[in-house]
């Protein structure tokens, strides 16, 4: 049975995981950084907290009236949710579209598993905390990335690592000088074959640095759908990343309205700056949000190459949620364009929502498929 009960201090909280409530809402790097947090911390010092997941830092650490920032819309909602379970009413989170503007007293960091993502936050941390400020990062051990112990020896001056305890671990730092200005690897990428199209992305964007396998295939497809609709019709890139998928879109037809949605802050921020730099006169939105937002409305062509990993779980249920989000918010003749990979079976997945699913291509690691209905 599934605790959903924090109980580092009182009173407790109730918390739960929005989408996949048989999963704890928090982890012990939390609750380790729950306590270093309360240990050193005092009312009226600025604080900022990082990557929360699902609000037990935000809302343990509810009185030091913190700042949250998060690149995972999914805490919007189980934020808010939480909250109003517990009783509490707190701000809702910021995202690194508009980072908030220091100083800040104190940074309290969830470890991310990226290593160029822990580099970006490091460097934000330099330029916005106090001289003598305390960064608290912490997270699980085997999700703490390969190098990460360099990367803080390299960016900060680490003050005190903390004894392990439930296979987590939290160290406390002080800034050191090196901030994001000037940073090479902010921003990196590469060309889209053909077309020559340079893409860029931020830290936290699934491959930004090179075009990903399974999208490469789905390029095609994009292409051939995108040519036979309608002048203005309504295409989405759910789960954009950096935004491929959709400019493939706009590569073939420029008179096309194109939406790009993802959980991401940095993602939505790429993909923004490689569209506008693209094709700054086409008909574009961008939309910081989990999955597709209700009011959307209907889409002629949705595309997607959906993740299958949520934190340190992997599995399909992300998929399985946007594939009955897409069914619901695609028009009578529309299509959505799936590719993943071939061990999760998603033509048996397709099939729960979408009457008609065509095979279009595929290689012994990916699938690409049609739904409609």
């Amino acid at each position: 049975m599934t605790n959903n009960v924090l109980a580092v201090q009182e009173p407790p909280l109730v918390l739960s995981r929005p989408g996949n409530r048989g999963l704890q809402a928090w982890d012990a790097a939390d609750e380790l950084l729950i306590e270093a947090a309360r240990e050193r911390l005092q009312p009226g010092q600025r604080l900022a907290l990082v990557d929360d997941a699902f609000g037990a830092l935000t809302l343990a650490l509810h009185d030091l009236e913190p700042t949250t920032i998060a690149d995972n819309a999914t805490l919007r909602g189980a934020l808010a949710d939480n909250g109003r379970s517990n009783g509490l009413e707190v701000e809702a989170p910021e995202d690194w579209m508009r980072p908030p503007l220091g100083p800040f007293d104190a940074i309290v960091m969830k470890i991310p598993r990226q290593i160029d993502y822990l580099e970006y936050l490091l460097r934000w941390a330099n330029d916005v905390l106090v001289p003598g400020g305390l960064l608290m990062a912490g997270g699980m051990i085997k999700h703490i990335p390969d190098h990460g112990v360099g990367v803080f020896n390299r960016l900060v001056v680490t003050d005190q690592v903390l004894p392990a305890r439930k296979k987590a671990r939290v160290v406390v730092c002080q800034p050191g000088s090196a901030g994001l200005a000037g940073w090479e690897k902010q921003w990196l990428g590469y060309r889209l074959p053909a077309s020559g199209l340079e893409l860029r992305a931020l830290p936290a964007v699934f491959a930004r640095d090179h075009l990903d396998p399974g999208a490469h295939m789905l390029m095609p497809q994009v292409r051939e759908a995108a040519a036979s609709l309608a002048e203005g019709a309504r295409v989405l890139d759910l789960a954009c990343g950096n935004g491929v998928q959709g400019l493939t879109a706009l590569l073939e037809r420029q008179d096309l309205a194109v939406e790009f949605s993802d959980v991401s802050s940095q993602a939505i921020a790429s993909a923004k700056a490689n569209v506008k730099g693209a094709f700054p006169e086409a008909d574009t939105r961008f939309e910081h949000g989990d999955g597709i937002a209700g009011n959307a409305g209907e889409f002629d062509l949705i595309l997607l190459n959906p993740p299958f990993h949520d934190g340190g779980a992997v599995g399909d249920h992300i998929a399985l949620r946007l594939f009955r989000q897409a069914r619901r918010h695609l028009s009578p003749g529309g299509q959505l364009l799936v590719v993943g990979n071939r061990h999760l079976g998603y033509h048996k997945s397709l099939r729960r929502d979408f009457p008609q699913v065509r095979q279009l291509d595929a290689d012994p690691r990916f699938v690409v498929f049609a739904a409609s209905y």
